[in-house]
């Protein structure tokens, strides 16, 4: 297997289209998504200051506050979750590529290292033993790095799920009072 130095520039060259093109997906469908959001916070906010504009006292003015409060706070969970849906798409789409590419790239790497090792002269044992070892390593580090890296992007994950659901249960407990209040 011979590779030629015009096909790892192409492969470079294929990689970043593919990054370009994946990164502005993303952004098109947040781009798409915050707009989406900020239409219906205008509609909403228009239709809430209309009800509260309908207000006959404080007491059903802060009423029907906290009764606005639940469906914002929820659209807002959503939207969240939304945002984290597409960075995590668009993350994994890119990481399965980056994968893919440098196990591809090594292959080829190797396959190439062990050519010239083949050829070499007698006597020079000694520095293939070292390039082997030093690929091997590299390897290595490299395994260690993506390893390290997918398990920093699933505690992060994990941490965002944990603080969304721990916003829904405040917000739960918040309102769930306020409605005991005013059911009194």
């Amino acid at each position: 297997m011979y590779t030629k130095p015009e096909e790892f520039a192409k492969t470079g060259v294929d990689f970043a289209l593919f990054f370009a093109n994946t990164a502005f997906d993303g952004v098109e469908r947040l781009a798409l998504l915050n707009l989406a959001a900020a239409r219906s916070i205008f509609e909403v906010t228009l239709s809430n200051i209309t009800t509260l504009l309908g207000a006959k006292d404080i007491q059903s003015f802060v009423a029907l506050q906290q009764e606005l409060a639940k469906p914002s706070l929820d659209k807002g969970m959503e939207y969240s979750r939304n945002v984290i849906a597409i960075t995590t798409e668009t993350k994994d789409k890119i990481a399965k590529e980056v994968e893919s590419k440098v196990a591809e790239t090594h292959a080829k790497v190797s396959g190439l290292v062990e050519k010239a090792l083949e050829s070499a002269p007698a006597g020079s044992e000694v520095a293939v033993a070292a390039v082997k070892t030093a690929i091997k390593t590299a390897n290595e580090a490299y395994e260690g790095l993506n390893k390290a890296a997918k398990q920093a992007a699933e505690v992060a994950e994990a941490s965002v799920a944990a603080a969304t659901s721990a916003t829904m249960k405040a917000a739960n407990v918040v309102a769930a009072p306020k409605a005991g209040k005013k059911a009194a």
